[in-house]
């Protein structure tokens, strides 16, 4: 019979701790504190976060009920719904946004050598935006509309193992455009985003910074065509150019050629046109690099499908970013687990077997669906065994 750790626990073994205390020290996370810890909150808000429960009230019963595993499961004090709430409260949201991204540093390594469908040398990164609706009434400070509140989670992930690298949260009134001024710019990484982003002021300064682009075109794209590139209709190009913008503003805020792209899709016959700064790579692998856009799309649903991140667990905005960030950790610590023991199953199974498993006293590689695994029989007894 196994006897080791609960499931909680062995998943708690991939945290990097010390990395963790570190991020608490630098905010002074537990000053003051006597009892319930940054620790002990992280994980009371993992547990949340794996077992699907819906308020504190529900993790308060829960953890409560195994009172006498809670020191296995690395939480010293004892949960209430009052500490959990005012800990929500007061507790720097950015202890755990640093710690995120520690987290996002060890998965992008381990899923550095993932395939998306496309066989680039560069790193390609997709931008988007996703809004979670709020009441106004309860959550004041998230300014959407005049009648409705929202908060905005801008993320850029590594197409590449689909792993956020950067997330930022703001109220709803925040533009997507206006993320490109904070957005880290990697030299010879390239950023796919959608026209809501045209900026030609913005998309310039990335130009700068040796990064390459490829979003779409609007509607009332003023360019003039400098020279025409050979094409292949068969496969959907329609137009390859380079080209410079004409108007008066967009010619003075980007002053250099643009590459663009006119395709038509053959399942929609639907007509794209692509604008980039990259005149190397084909007109074809262009398209594809915006199809793939839309797996930062899927993220999103992922997250709000199988995360707690529309439903909150206080309404300030120091434990609405708080529950976000530790989701976040949550998503990130169960990705690097799964490629650290080489788990085929996909994240959603492994939360699904997780949420109802996270109390079993049973070897983790087991429970998520490895049937060839074999726990180690080692006997204490010291009774002799009549057949040996």
């Amino acid at each position: 019979m196994y006897t080791g750790k609960i499931i909680f626990s062995q998943i708690v073994e991939y945290l990097p701790l010390r990395v963790f205390h570190q991020c608490v020290d630098t905010y002074q996370g537990n000053f003051r504190v006597k009892e319930f810890s940054c620790l002990d909150h992280f994980l009371c808000m993992a547990f949340a976060q794996l077992t699907y429960r819906e308020s504190l009230r529900d993790i308060e019963v829960c953890l409560r009920s195994q009172k006498k595993k809670l020191y296995h499961m690395g939480i010293r004090s004892q949960v209430s719904r009052n500490t959990l709430a005012n800990a929500n409260k007061v507790r720097n949201w950015k202890i755990y946004a640093d710690f995120a991204q520690h987290l996002i540093k060890i998965a992008r390594c381990l899923y550095v050598d993932e395939e998306f469908g496309l066989e680039l040398q560069n790193t390609a990164y997709a931008l988007d935006s996703t809004t979670i609706d709020l009441c106004l009434s309860m959550f004041p400070w998230a300014n959407f509309r005049k009648s409705k509140g929202a908060i905005k989670l801008h993320t850029l992930i590594d197409l590449r193992g689909n792993i956020p690298t950067f997330i930022h949260i703001s109220d709803g009134k925040l533009h997507d455009v206006n993320v490109l001024d904070i957005l880290p710019i990697e030299p010879g990484s390239i950023y796919v985003m959608d026209r809501g982003y045209v900026d030609f002021r913005r998309l310039y300064c990335i130009s700068q910074q040796s990064a390459f682009y490829v979003t779409r075109a609007k509607v009332n794209f003023q360019n003039r065509r400098v020279y025409s590139h050979a094409t292949d209709r068969n496969a959907g190009i329609i137009c390859d150019q380079s080209v410079v913008l004409t108007g008066f503003y967009q010619s003075k805020f980007y002053p250099e050629k643009l590459r663009r792209v006119k395709y038509r899709d053959p399942e929609t016959q639907k007509v794209y046109v692509f604008l980039t700064n990259n005149f190397v790579l084909p007109a074809l692998t262009i398209a594809d690099l915006y199809r793939y856009r839309w797996q930062v799309e899927l993220f999103f649903k992922w997250i709000k499908q199988n995360l707690r991140i529309k439903r909150f667990y206080g309404t300030s905005e120091n434990a609405v970013k708080c529950q976000i960030w530790i989701a976040i950790s949550t998503f990130l610590l169960v990705a690097i687990m799964k490629k650290e023991l080489k788990i085929e199953a996909s994240l959603y199974t492994i939360l699904q077997i997780l949420s109802v498993n996270i109390f079993e006293r049973v070897p983790l590689l087991q429970v998520v669906g490895c049937d060839d695994y074999e726990t180690e029989q080692t006997s204490n007894s010291k009774w002799l065994s009549l057949f040996d």
